[in-house]
């Protein structure tokens, strides 16, 4: 038993340790996303995706782990959880400190990651909503009603067909 929770205990590490890669990454992110740097922000994009990977590697491991364990201590794999899991080890308080600790930085790391990520996601938000407005800003200008420019003619001066600068397109 006591090799299957060393084991748990290694992936959760080496999740972890993704986890805070992840992270790492949602900052630098952070920095692409205010500093316009689309090219920037799709390498950044990929790295996180190669972490995701690995990380996915590591969530079958670790799931085979907590089956192992799961049979051992005769329980339902899908309801242990890390909790429950340090609460049947209370006889060896070893492991169920051991099991504590990583609960808690895996715990802390993905509260992090969680933070990071709102905050790019309400920051892409924004950015998309200013381009919006901008590509709003500029059809207006262009579709913009023309006004205060007539000459003494009574033609709108520079307006196509009415003599200014502008040409007549006979095809329409």
């Amino acid at each position: 038993m006591a090799s299957l929770i060393d084991t748990l205990i290694d992936v959760l590490e080496k999740e972890n340790s993704e986890y805070e890669e992840v992270f790492r990454l949602s900052m630098e992110e952070t920095g692409k996303i205010v500093a316009r740097d689309l090219d920037g922000l799709a390498n950044v994009v990929e790295r996180i995706q190669l972490v995701v990977e690995r990380i996915n590697v590591l969530e079958k491991k670790r799931a085979e782990a907590t089956d192992d364990i799961a049979c051992v201590l005769s329980k339902d794999a899908s309801t242990l959880t890390l909790d429950k899991l340090s609460g049947l080890l209370a006889k060896q308080k070893s492991e169920q400190a051991k099991i504590d600790a990583i609960h808690d930085k895996l715990k802390n790391t993905l509260s992090n990651v969680q933070k990071v990520n709102d905050s790019n996601q309400a920051l892409l938000n924004e950015s998309l909503e200013m381009v919006q407005f901008e590509m709003n800003l500029v059809q207006s200008l262009r579709n913009a009603p023309q006004t205060a420019n007539y000459s003494g003619t009574g033609y709108v001066d520079d307006a196509p067909g009415y003599g200014g600068s502008g040409s007549f397109d006979a095809k329409q």
